[in-house]
Order: C-alpha cells, then sequence, then structure tokens
C-alpha cells in the first residue's frame, strides 16, 4: 500500500500532464477540417494540386513518427528526462512554420512548393513533440490505474483542445464572408476570357480579409501551443523508473521493432483502430465542404463543427465510467458503431439545420470514443507485452510511434484520394455552389464510406485478445515480476554491503 500510494499522481501532475496533448489537437484540428477548403478556396489552389499538398504532408507526418521513435530510443537520459528535450527544443521551431502554412506569398510560381514545404516541416516538428509525449504515459507512474486516470485526463483535455482549435479557426475565419463566383459552371461560355471577367468584378478586399483572418487564428494557436508547452514541462516530472525493471537489459531499436510488430495484440488493435481513424478523418477532412456545398450551410458549418466537438468533449467522462464499469472492449463496440445511424441521416434527410445540429451533437458521442479508447488500450498491450518480454526495456516510443505511423500514412492516402476525387468530380474553385457530381461525391466521402470502414474495425476488434479478465491478470502479474524484481535488488545490495 506504501508503494501505491508513492505512485498515486496528484490531480494536478494530471492535469498539467493532460495539457500536453493540447497543442497536437488544437493545431491537428484546425488543420484537418480547415486546410482543404483553405487551399481551394482561399489560397486558391488548383485542387489537384491541393490532394498531393495534403497526401504528401500527411505520408510525410507518417513516415516521421517512427524516425522520431528511432532517434528517441538512442537519446540519453539527462537531468529533464529522455523525453523532455525533444518537447522542449521542437516547440518554437513548430510554431513558426504553423504559422506560415496560413500565410498567402505573394508569388506567382512556387505556391505549391511553399504550403508543401511547410506544411511537410510543421509536421515533423509536432511529431517530435507528440511521440514522446504520448510515450510519457508509461513515465509517469508504474500504476495502471493511475496511467489509465492520467490517460483519461489527456483525453478530456485533448477532445477540449479539438474544441478550442475548431473554435479559435472557425469563429475568426468565420466572421469574414470568404467570396465566392456565383455559378460559374453555369455561364454560356467556359472559355479563360468569362472566367477572367469573372475575376475582375471579384470582390479582392474581401478576399485579403479572409487572408488575415486565417493567419490572425494562426497566430492565437500558436500563442496557446506555447502556453500548453510550458504547463507540461514544469507540472510534470518523468520518472526513469516507472518503466524500466531494474533487471532490464537493453535491447537494439530494430530488434525492439521485430517484436513489437511479432506481438499479436499490437497488431490486431492498430488494425481495428487504422480503419476507425480513417473513418472519421475522412468525415473530418471533407466536413467543412459537405456544410457548405451540399447541405448548403455556407454561413453555419463552423458552428456545427463546434457542436461536435464541445458534444465529444462533455461526453467523454461517461466513455471513461463505461469502459471502468463495462470493459474496454465493449466499450469499443457501443462506442464506435453508435456514429452510423448518423452518418447515413445527415445524407438521407432533407437538408435541415436543426437536424443537422442534432445529428453533430449524436455524433460527438461517437468521436469522444474513437479519442479515448484507442490511447487507453495502448498500455494495456504494452504491459502484456512486458511480461512476455521481462527481459527487454525501452520500446515505449516504438508502440506509440508505429501506431501513430499506420494511422496517419493510410490517412495521407485517403484524404489524397478524397481530395483526387473532387477534382475528377469537376470542383470549382471559389464557386458559390458546386455540380451534383461533387455533392454526390461529397455524400460518399461523409457517409458511405466512413460507415464501411467502422463495420470493418469492429469485424477486428473481435480478434483483440486482452478483455478485463485478461488485463486483471496482466497486471497482477507484472506486480508481482515487479516486486520480485525489486526484492532481488534489496537482496544483492544487502549481501555486497555484508561483504563491505
Amino acid at each position: 500500500r506504501l508503494q501505491e500510494s508513492r505512485e498515486r499522481l496528484s490531480v494536478c501532475s494530471k492535469l498539467c500532464y493532460a495539457v500536453g496533448g493540447a497543442p497536437y489537437q488544437i493545431t491537428g484540428c484546425a488543420l484537418g477540417f480547415f486546410l482543404q477548403i483553405y487551399l481551394l478556396d482561399v489560397a486558391q489552389v488548383d485542387a489537384f494540386y491541393a490532394s498531393i499538398i495534403l497526401f504528401a504532408g500527411r505520408v510525410w507526418d507518417a513516415i516521421t513518427d517512427p524516425m522520431v521513435g528511432f532517434f528517441i530510443s538512442k537519446t540519453s537520459w539527462t537531468r529533464f528526462g529522455r523525453l523532455m528535450p525533444w518537447i522542449i527544443f521542437s516547440t518554437p521551431f513548430a510554431i513558426i512554420s504553423y504559422f506560415l502554412i496560413w500565410f498567402v506569398p505573394d508569388i506567382s510560381t512556387g505556391q505549391v512548393m511553399w504550403y508543401l514545404v511547410f506544411y511537410c516541416a510543421f509536421q515533423t516538428l509536432v511529431t517530435c513533440f507528440h511521440v514522446p509525449y504520448s510515450a510519457l504515459t508509461m513515465f509517469i507512474s508504474r500504476e495502471q490505474s493511475e496511467r489509465d486516470s492520467a490517460t483519461a485526463y489527456r483525453m478530456t483535455v485533448e477532445v477540449l483542445g479539438t474544441v478550442l482549435g475548431t473554435a479559435i479557426q472557425g469563429q475568426i475565419v468565420g466572421k469574414v464572408d470568404t467570396p465566392c463566383i456565383e455559378s460559374p459552371f453555369f455561364t454560356l461560355t467556359n472559355s479563360s476570357v468569362a472566367m477572367e471577367e469573372l475575376n475582375m468584378t471579384h470582390d479582392t478586399k474581401s478576399l485579403t480579409d479572409t487572408r488575415n483572418a486565417y493567419m490572425i487564428a494562426a497566430g492565437v494557436i500558436g500563442g496557446l501551443y506555447i502556453l500548453c508547452a510550458l504547463i507540461l514541462l514544469l507540472g510534470v516530472r518523468e520518472k526513469r523508473e516507472s518503466s524500466e525493471l531494474q533487471s532490464d537489459e537493453p535491447v537494439s531499436f530494430f530488434q525492439g521493432l521485430k517484436l513489437v510488430m511479432n506481438h499479436g495484440p499490437y497488431i490486431k488493435l492498430i488494425a481495428g483502430f487504422l480503419f476507425t481513424s480513417l473513418a472519421f478523418m475522412l468525415l473530418e477532412g471533407n466536413f467543412a465542404l459537405f456544410c457548405t456545398y451540399t447541405l448548403g450551410f455556407r454561413n453555419e458549418f463552423q458552428n456545427i463543427l463546434l457542436a461536435i466537438m464541445l458534444s465529444a468533449t462533455l461526453t467523454i467522462p461517461f466513455w471513461q465510467w463505461f469502459l471502468t464499469r463495462f470493459g474496454k472492449k465493449t466499450a469499443v463496440y457501443v462506442g464506435i458503431s453508435s456514429a452510423i445511424p448518423f452518418l447515413i441521416a445527415v445524407v438521407v434527410l432533407d437538408s435541415s439545420l436543426f437536424v443537422t445540429y442534432v445529428v453533430a451533437v449524436a455524433a460527438g458521442i461517437s468521436v469522444a470514443a474513437a479519442f479515448l479508447l484507442p490511447w487507453s488500450m495502448l498500455p494495456d498491450v504494452i504491459d502484456d507485452f512486458k511480461l512476455q518480454h521481462a527481459g527487454s526495456h525501452g520500446h515505449e516510443a516504438i508502440f506509440f510511434s508505429f501506431y501513430v505511423f499506420f494511422t496517419k500514412f493510410t490517412a495521407g492516402v485517403s484524404l489524397g484520394i478524397s481530395t483526387l476525387s473532387l477534382d475528377f468530380a469537376g470542383y470549382q474553385t471559389r464557386a458559390c455552389f458546386q455540380p451534383g457530381q461533387v455533392n454526390f461525391t461529397l455524400k460518399m466521402l461523409v457517409s458511405a464510406v466512413p460507415v464501411g470502414l467502422i463495420l470493418l474495425s469492429l469485424l477486428l476488434f473481435k480478434l483483440y485478445p486482452i478483455d478485463e479478465e485478461k488485463r486483471r491478470k496482466n497486471k497482477k502479474a507484472l506486480q508481482d515480476l515487479r516486486e520480485e524484481s525489486n526484492s532481488s535488488s534489496e537482496s544483492d545490495n544487502t549481501e555486497l554491503a555484508s561483504i563491505v
């Protein structure tokens, strides 16, 4: 009991740890919901090149996760820890590159390269923040209950971060009307001369105001990024002894990677959440365009997004109680599947603002489950791995980084393909209305495809072997192993002392 008392985390420590997860979610939410529509309608990048930027940025983001995981595994411990220095040094450069993503350069050529370079740079730097932060879960306490509790705090703050990202970006940008061209594809001629005349009558001042609004939002989010990083660094202590057994021997990165990828529960877990993440990322990436053009709520989409995120934030505590009461696998089935009827309803029912808000609030409940459960279940897989490979340690960053790698890589492919499909459907940049083929494509991207991916993920979760009974057995076995290790160390120290 004394040992457990020492391992307990204070509420302040849990809150400071949780706040560290907000920058990734705030910036990720702003980019996920708004970058596509920003590139198409504000920066006026062609849909084909926008798909390249989004695809390449996401894929590069995925590649950097195992790279950072590798370098973290080679990092020596310092007085700040092994993970904290990565968070400290990446923060200022990440803020600069994030701001430049939302800046429209006054250059005739090279605009695509500008966004590609700074988008990839930001993804690299935010990975240098988030991978060590994610692995920090295993270094704040040995107690599984304390890690689960800290994860619940973290998920609550991270979903709150998505609310802030949506609110800041949406409300600041939403105050300015983004100008559009009245139905250019319905004009009698589609010649370049006609399009040029339409562009000349375009309100350039309004477009400048929109661009300024995006930069103001980027500045506010950058300030929050710095504040959250400072709270994390000042309020959390990285404990080396929390993750390692005293008898552990280090294993090389590639040996550790081979061990991790051969661990069955890990593969089954990431396979299930891979398709779940794909479903929600497709919804996230295309929802702003869907609300603007298909539903016709051009001036309301930011408020609809905010309703989703607020609903998700408020229901995180419910899902934490639910998984504690009924188990994590049950929470997966109930939580994620609850999104299906609402994803169908939003495209089947007639376009109504009231119905859309009801669907948004209901969908937010499922979003909360999708946020909480992967990060709550991954520590269980790591504990199971430690029991099977008690002689190796230091693989936490590999588990977390490759989980994020697979999710981001496939998300990059899907987002690039979805933007490219809009180009093939005939998406009209800066148009007030889109052709019927574009609206049909958007319906598929936010409803039919996500529903199919969710159903596939639920089938995969049936194969996941760590239920509540298995989790309790692992916890007890790991605790016995640590006590045995500590007792052996104390015995060796006593024997050495008697010899001296």
